[in-house]
């Protein structure tokens, strides 16, 4: 049983280490877009700015749209939840 429980560890570790790339041509992961979102950056144009997505082959802007929507969506639910609560 400890044998599982430290490898269900390790593979928890190699997952929180490993990048999500939403944009190979550019090297951008859901981490680079998630601190952009942090930043202000609210539209895929902004964020095609200040990072890079979807200026190479394109293929990637519906990941990077979806990923950047969920990331404002995750900053702005506390608020809401604290402005329902007032």
């Amino acid at each position: 049983m400890i044998r599982i429980c430290v490898k269900i560890n390790a593979l928890a570790n190699h997952s929180q280490l490993a990048a999500m790339y939403i944009c190979v041509c550019h090297a951008v992961t859901e981490s680079d877009v998630r601190r952009a979102a942090a930043s202000g950056v609210s539209t895929v144009a902004q964020l095609t700015m200040a990072t890079g997505v979807g200026s190479g082959c394109g293929s990637c802007l519906a990941f990077a749209f979806e990923t950047l929507e969920n990331a404002r969506l995750a900053q702005s639910f506390p608020l809401q939840l604290l402005q329902q609560a007032a």
